[in-house]
C-alpha cells in the first residue's frame, strides 16, 4: 500500500462516532459510518490508490465526486469502482490497484 508520511487528510471533529470494520489489502481497517471508500482510505494515511495505466505513476482522489475516476479499487472483488462514491460497509474487502495495466479480457 502507499503511505504517506504524515496524514494529509484529516478530520474537523475527532468525536467518536459509529465505525464498521473493512479489510485494505487484506488488513482490518476501522471506517466510519457514512465516509466513502475513498474517504476512509485517505483518514488511514494511504496516499495512493492505484498507479496509472501507462506510466505507472501513483493516482489518488482528486475531485471526490465521482468525475476523475482516479480513485478506481477493487471493492468485494469488483474492480474499477469508484472510491468516493461507494459508501464504506461492514466486512467489506478493499484492494488497490498498484500494478499499472490489467490484461484485458479476450
Amino acid at each position: 500500500m502507499f503511505f504517506a508520511g504524515d496524514a494529509m487528510f484529516s478530520r474537523y471533529s475527532n468525536s467518536p462516532s459509529a465505525s464498521v470494520t473493512v479489510s485494505v489489502g487484506g488488513s482490518p481497517c476501522c471506517a466510519r459510518v457514512g465516509d466513502s471508500v475513498a474517504a476512509a482510505l485517505l483518514a488511514l494515511g494511504i496516499a495512493a490508490f492505484r498507479a496509472a495505466p501507462v506510466s505507472g505513476s501513483a493516482r489518488a482522489p482528486y475531485c471526490m465526486m465521482g468525475v476523475c475516476f482516479d480513485c478506481l479499487v477493487m471493492i468485494d472483488g469488483v474492480p474499477d469502482q469508484q472510491a468516493c462514491l461507494v459508501p464504506v460497509e461492514e466486512g467489506m474487502r478493499i484492494e488497490l490497484c498498484r500494478s499499472g495495466r490489467r490484461p484485458r479480457d479476450e
